[in-house]
């Protein structure tokens, strides 16, 4: 009997490719839960870790009033919360510093929305130059135990979420092997994929870590620039939609489109 073969990436993919065109591939994905046991029970215990070490930063923070603070989901609420932090974070700068680092990371790892408010309070609560600081490394962070997290468990996920989104990230990577950097660079810099999908599906695709870390922390500081500048005005932003207005996409693009230029110049002159 020949020995079994050991499957490539891209035969996975493919794999998956061809189950979602089976009879049974196009029932709702909504009937097959994508993680086993093994996986949802390591899924909830890093989960419950996090979350204990985040209520252990709460407790030993000095007293507040904790019935003012939530995690904000439109403008007026982060108005209400800025102003409810705005003594205290002057007050205890240290303890406050703590526990918006630790939300931030939190939030990032465990993919839960609403990390652009809390970029939005950094500019309103610390400046520009220390708001950008706290955004970039929050977020960087975060963005690398969801790397670590998603390289554990979850592959099932995101091949159940975003099959085909999967599949194209894994074509764009395994043409870009070469110049690698500047192609994260170029997504971690415009809104080309989401950043969520990037973190989950990096390790999936075989991306190397030194190079998601570097394109995360270097492609995110214009973003959190904006977002930052944004908030020290909070007074007068409307919506979150009037972050991204053509003008900043266009900038956005521009300094993307700079990213990649180095790739577009070597594969003009292998051509030539």
């Amino acid at each position: 009997m020949a020995p079994a073969r050991i499957l490539t990436r891209d035969e996975e993919l493919g794999a998956i490719s061809d189950d979602d065109d089976s009879p049974s591939g196009k029932r709702s994905k909504l009937d097959r839960f994508p993680l086993s046991r093994w996986e949802l029970a390591v899924s909830l215990g890093v989960f419950l870790v996090f979350s204990s070490g985040l209520c252990c930063i709460y407790m030993t923070m000095p007293a507040a009033e904790f019935g003012k603070l939530k995690l904000p989901r439109s403008i007026a609420d982060l108005r209400l919360l800025k102003d409810n932090l705005a003594n205290y974070a002057n007050e205890y700068p240290a303890q406050f510093v703590l526990g918006y680092c630790a939300t931030y990371i939190f939030m990032q790892t465990f993919m839960i929305p609403g990390t652009i408010f809390m970029s939005l309070l950094a500019g309103a609560l610390f400046g520009v130059i220390k708001g950008i600081f706290l955004v970039v490394f929050n977020a960087t962070a975060g963005a690398t135990s969801c790397f670590f997290l998603s390289k554990l468990i979850g592959r099932p996920l995101i091949t159940w979420l975003w099959p085909d989104k999967l599949r194209f990230f894994q074509a764009e990577i395994g043409k870009r092997r070469d110049k690698l950097l500047n192609y994260m660079l170029f997504l971690r810099i415009t809104p080309t994929l989401p950043n969520l999908f990037i973190n989950l599906a990096s390790p999936i695709v075989d991306v190397p870590f030194h190079v998601f870390f570097l394109a995360t922390l270097v492609g995110l500081i214009p973003a959190a620039y904006i977002t930052v500048r944004a908030g020290l005005a909070i007074g007068d932003l409307k919506s979150v939609k009037d972050l991204y207005d053509f003008k900043t996409l266009s900038v956005l693009f521009l300094i993307g489109f700079i990213s990649i230029l180095p790739t577009i110049l070597k594969r003009k002159k292998i051509y030539e």
